[in-house]
Formats: C-alpha cells, structure tokens, sequence
C-alpha cells in the first residue's frame, strides 16, 4: 500500500483525501480478489462506487486532531484509522437511505434502489423492492465489519489502541441514539426546538465533528485540555453544520447537495426549521404544514407553499441566525486552544466550508 505522506506541521485537505481514498482503494481491491467465485468482488465493487465523490469530512477532521497536538512522523496509522470512519460512515449512510426511504445519495441511486433495479424481472414487484431493502442492509452491515477491519488493521500501538477504541465505541454508539431519536420524531412534527436540536447532538455534532477529532488526538496521546477544547469548537458547529443541512434540503439546489427537495418534506422529518415555523405560525399556518410535511405525495406546489410559511413566520431567518451564531462560538473555542497554529487555520476553514449557503 503506497500512502501519500503529510508532512509535520502542514495541512493538506487534498492530500489526507487522496491518501484515505488511496487506504480504501487497496482494502476494497484486496477484498474483490479474496473469494472471486463469490459475489464479494460485486459488492466490494458497489461499496467502492458508494464511497466515491463523498466529502471526506470525518477523515479530515480525524487527521487535524492528530495534528493539532502534535502529530508525529508515521502518518500511515491516522490515515487508516480515518479510513475506518469513512468506511462506517458508509454504513451508517446506506441504513439512513432504507430508513428515509431515499431514492438517491450523491445524485445516484441508493443502494437499495440500485440492487432493486438488477433483481430479475420475472418476480413480483414487492420482491422486488424487499430484495434491495434486505440487500442495502447487509451491504450495510459487511462496511460496519470492514470498518473494523481497518481499524484492527492500522498499524496503532496498544496504548493508541486503548485510547482510541472507547471514543469509537463512544461515536457509534451516539449515532444509534441520534438515528433513532430522529426515526422516533419522523411524522410527528411539533414546536419542540430543543428535542430537534438533541437529535442534531447526537446524530451529527458528536458523530460528524467532535469524535472525529477526539479519535486523531488520542492517536497523538492528547491530554483532557486539548479533548475539551475539541468538544468546545465541535459541539455548535455540528448543530450549525446539521441546521445547513436541513435548509439545504428544502432549498438546496439538486445539482449540488445530490437529492431531491421533496425527500425530506416527504419523509416528514421534524427539523429545528419546521419546529420553528410551527412555533411561530397562527393556526392556519400549522394545520397547513402538519397537511403536507410528511405526505409521500407532496410535490413542488406544495414544497412552495411550505417555504412561503417558512418565510412568513421568519423561520429560515431564524435558522441562519443559529447557524451564524454557532458558528461564531465554535471559532471562539479556537482562540485558547493548545492547538498548532496550522490546525487551528485549518479549523477555521472547516467551519466555514461546513456552514457555508449553498442554495
């Protein structure tokens, strides 16, 4: 496995993306050549077309915690490890896409709907679609496995391991919470701000941004002070990173965020946005939003009249209000922080790119 190095004190996005890419290209290559008379070169083949095109965040801010405090020469361990969250990131990604009933990811088709789309046509249709549901999951389950994989795989001494495993098991056990706290909310939408802005801890702040960072610090033995500091600047830039998200599912151009506008409305998640716009609506307006938010058949009509309530009850205004205010406390948190002066700059820029309009 020939990893690109990154060198101490420097930090190059480009460069721990290409080198995580480079860590699951080799792993996925060996796997498609382990049993060929089987199916695992298929699915190793699908699971690599899935992994494609992401964002590579988790692995980013895995190898700026590393180098936040410090680092070290041998950069292979971190890129492997950070290779492991991406690879459970695909897990968690695929069971997202069968829970919310999702027809694309990343401007493709889901998992569930590509194997639908190769069952053989001579059964019936509720075969059909119950075959790329159970296959989506163990697809699913076989990256959870693989992740453990590399994770075993990277090369950590037992005292990096010992660290390093707990915040993982700590992550995952987190992002279960979250995706059944925000599957427990699904369809029933209410003015509760503060249990919308729970889901967004636990589904996307912890998972997404702080135990990234946690996992690359405790490979370059980080202490309580600098684990803090990462919990400081991470906590609201997850909520704020997850709050974009929401507008960018009502109002994200499909070309760029790769879904439909319609599939969240559809799915009737109750975000921090309609809890807002419920809060702030006169009963007209609520009766309207619990009409549509949630129907399967809501089309673009609908979705227009949505983000006219929205508008009128200053809910969106509202939300970029969070999003810049979240934002603002993450960067503070980085004023007094014992981080090198490179990854603090690098921090900085992530918050930007994790909160930026894109609609």
């Amino acid at each position: 496995m020939t990893t690109p190095t990154l060198s101490p004190g420097r930090l190059d996005a480009d460069t721990v993306r290409e080198s995580v890419d480079v860590v699951l290209e080799d792993f996925l290559t060996a796997k498609a050549h382990t049993t060929p008379q089987h199916h695992l070169p298929y699915l190793s083949g699908l699971l690599k077309d899935f992994l494609s095109g992401g964002k590579r965040i988790r692995p980013l801010l895995c190898v700026t915690g590393w180098q936040a405090v410090g680092g070290g020469e041998d950069t292979a361990p971190v890129f492997r490890v950070a290779a492991c969250l991406e690879m459970f990131h695909a897990f968690a990604l695929i069971h997202d896409d069968v829970m919310d009933d999702s027809d694309t990811r990343r401007g493709r088709p889901t998992i569930h709907r590509t194997l639908a789309a190769l069952c053989a046509t001579d059964r019936r249709p509720e075969q059909i679609e119950r075959f790329g549901v159970s296959g989506a999951v163990l697809l699913g389950d076989l990256a959870l496995t693989w992740s453990d994989e590399l994770l075993h795989a990277a090369g950590l001494t037992p005292v990096q391991f010992d660290a390093v495993l707990p915040l993982l098991s700590e992550m995952r056990t987190e992002v279960m919470l979250g995706q059944y706290l925000d599957l427990q909310a699904t369809g029933e939408l209410t003015d509760d701000v503060e249990a919308t802005l729970t889901v967004n801890r636990y589904k996307t702040a912890k998972y997404t941004i702080e135990r990234p960072l946690h996992v690359g610090a405790a490979i370059a033995g980080a202490g309580p002070e600098a684990m803090e500091a990462f919990t400081a600047y991470a906590l609201p830039l997850g909520e704020a990173f997850q709050l974009r998200d929401d507008l960018l599912g009502v109002y994200g151009d499909p070309e760029s965020t790769g879904k439909s506008q319609l599939d969240d409305l559809r799915a009737g998640k109750n975000t921090t946005l309609i809890a807002l716009a419920l809060r702030g609506s006169d009963s007209a307006q609520a009766a309207r939003l619990r009409s549509l938010i949630g129907n399967p058949l809501l089309d673009e009509r609908d979705a227009a009249t949505i983000q006219e309530i929205f508008a009128a009850t200053t809910a969106r205004d509202a939300v970029e209000q969070m999003i810049d205010d979240r934002r603002a406390q993450a960067l503070r948190a980085l004023d007094d922080a014992p981080f090198t002066a490179d990854a603090v700059n690098a921090l900085k820029q992530i918050a930007r790119m994790a909160t930026v309009r894109n609609s």
